[in-house]
């Protein structure tokens, strides 16, 4: 059931797919002037949850408050390819643009004689009203507003007459997001809103959402942004655990207040506290256990004289019977009442295993990077990526990181300029965008793996810590966006290489593995180019950069 409001909220919220159990009685509320951040492990429901919240999809049951004008921006974004750019800027504005009209007719109305006195007076209502809704949508100043937007996501030099399909992912993205600031609502709700966004353009996006005065809520991986520009964080991982103990289900869609670093901590101390309960429950039920199996033997620890009576015999066992009797019934009662409390298990967290030592091929040799350009598309460069290097490749979008890793690859020719290669030397590519054909989204996890990872590391996808039991049986496509980027991964670290290129690594990935990506790169016996947006890993990087500029 929907309920407009002037907050976002849902109450008791389930959902099913038809063979996948997604959310269980969800609850949580953002205010007005409130910016939750939704987080969680990869497919746990986060989109699942917005697009719930946003109505694409209906839930099995619950309740669903929001205002009735909220903008909705997915991760995968479904737009007219063969539209101008100008249509998607023109349906987001139409709602200010019908101000205007309304006023120029309005205004025509006001000087019309012929009108009774009663039709005037509702006419200059209806004017002021029209000028009122002007001033608050800001239509004195839409023409500038749109160059704002469009700049400030790093849209100005597209031609807005290109059709939507001639565009790359990351420039559709980025107008899909430009339209939804520009449309006039009530609430926001993001879905991963800094994907293909550079600096400058999430500092922008940050600087609009700030201003916003209704409720938004926002799934993000991204670290930076969340600290910057969220109110409270919205846990939705399931793994945090009771909230009171025994006698309590485990919650999910758990608020933290405050920033990321206190969220890490409250985080770990409720785990922390949900193991121990864990333990002292496991610890009382093998003592109950025990007692319900207890002898006479247990009760009264006496060895009887031979000088007692048969008198005294019968009384020592019949009390013994009755005490043993009381404890038993006693002990089935409290396992009764342990049960139908239950804490059940603290599941365990996902670890990344990193990547395994490996025999490198071209070890001690250079690999060169001569005057290489691609026209239009990436500058001339000089480099060498000596053995073990690590290097962050970063600048704004369109500078061409991705081309540079495309030519690295041996996917892209360049131009002008040489690559100087050693012989053997092994290159694996993690694409920024995970490419599968339908075939392969309709095949098992488990069964695509085995076909697709040829290498020394016979793990599978839950031995390597990128995904949960329940998940490697499903086909490709039930899983998240998140989880299909674990697997793309877990096929690169199967066959580990000699060369890695890591084109935006950390999209799409829960903020733990991001995490426990990074460490393991560290690690990495082998040379590293990593292409990145995230300031997270930017902030804390320590080996060689290269910073592109047009």
């Amino acid at each position: 059931m929907r309920t407009f409001a002037n907050y976002i909220a849902i109450d008791g919220l389930s959902f099913s797919y038809p063979n996948t159990h997604v959310l269980t009685d969800i609850s949580l509320t953002v205010s007005k002037g409130e910016i939750a951040g939704l987080i969680g492990e990869n497919g746990v429901g986060k989109s699942t949850l917005l697009s719930l919240i946003a109505g694409v999809i209906e839930p099995d049951q619950g309740t669903i408050y929001l205002p009735e004008n909220t903008g909705f921006i997915a991760q995968e974004t479904d737009l007219p390819f063969d539209q101008p750019v100008q249509s998607l800027i023109d349906a987001a504005v139409a709602p200010v643009r019908a101000v205007d009209a309304a006023i120029a007719e309005l205004s025509t109305q006001l000087s019309d004689e012929s009108l009774s006195a009663e039709q005037q007076a509702k006419v200059a209502t209806d004017f002021d009203a029209a000028l009122g809704a002007a001033e608050e949508l800001g239509l004195w100043e839409l023409d500038a507003r749109i160059e704002t937007v469009v700049a400030g996501l790093g849209l100005a030099d597209v031609e807005r007459s290109t059709a939507i399909g001639e565009l790359s992912g990351g420039q559709r993205r980025r107008f899909a997001l430009a339209a939804l600031l520009m449309e006039p609502h009530e609430a926001l709700i993001f879905d991963e809103p800094t994907n293909h966004l550079d600096d400058s353009a999430v500092d922008f996006l940050i600087s609009e959402i700030s201003r916003f005065k209704g409720p938004i809520l926002i799934a993000s991986h991204d670290r930076f942004f969340l600290d910057a520009v969220c109110t409270e964080l919205i846990d939705l991982d399931p793994a945090l655990g009771p909230e009171g103990g025994a006698g309590e289900e485990v919650k999910q869609a758990v608020s933290f207040g405050g920033g990321f670093s206190e969220y890490i901590k409250e985080r770990e101390l409720r785990r922390t506290r949900w193991s121990q309960l864990y333990l002292a429950q496991e610890t009382e039920r093998a003592k109950l256990e025990d007692a319900t199996g207890m002898e006479e033997s247990d009760i009264f620890h006496r060895s009887t004289s031979k000088s007692e009576s048969k008198i005294t015999e019968k009384f020592y066992a019949d009390r013994a019977a009755k005490t043993q009797g009381n404890r038993v019934r006693s002990a089935k009662n409290r396992l009764k009442e342990l049960e139908r409390y239950e804490i059940p298990a603290p599941p365990k967290p996902l670890e990344f295993q990193g990547i395994p030592d490996f025999t490198r091929h071209g070890h001690g040799e250079t690999l060169e990077v001569r005057g290489v350009a691609v026209e239009n598309r990436l500058q001339p460069l000089t480099f060498r990526i000596d053995p073990g290097d690590h290097i962050l490749v970063e600048g704004p979008n369109g500078v061409g990181k991705s081309t540079l890793l495309s030519v690295l690859a041996g996917t892209l020719e360049p131009t002008e300029g040489e690559l100087i290669i050693p012989e053997g030397l092994k290159i694996a590519r993690l694409k920024q965008d995970d490419q599968w054909t339908d075939k392969q989204l309709d095949t098992p996890v488990d069964e695509l793996f085995a076909t697709l990872s040829k290498g020394p590391v016979e793990l599978s996808l839950v031995e390597m810590g990128l995904l949960r039991k329940a998940s490697q049986s499903s086909p490709l496509r039930a899983l998240s966006l998140g989880q299909r980027r674990r697997v793309s991964l877990g096929l690169i670290l199967a066959s580990p290489p000699d060369l890695l290129l890591l084109d935006e690594p950390t999209n799409h990935l829960s903020l733990a593995l991001s995490e426990e990506l990074e460490a393991a790169m560290e690690k990495f016996p082998g040379r590293v180019i990593l292409a990145s947006h995230d300031r997270w890993i930017r902030k804390r990087w320590t080996g060689k950069k290269i910073s592109l500029s047009f």
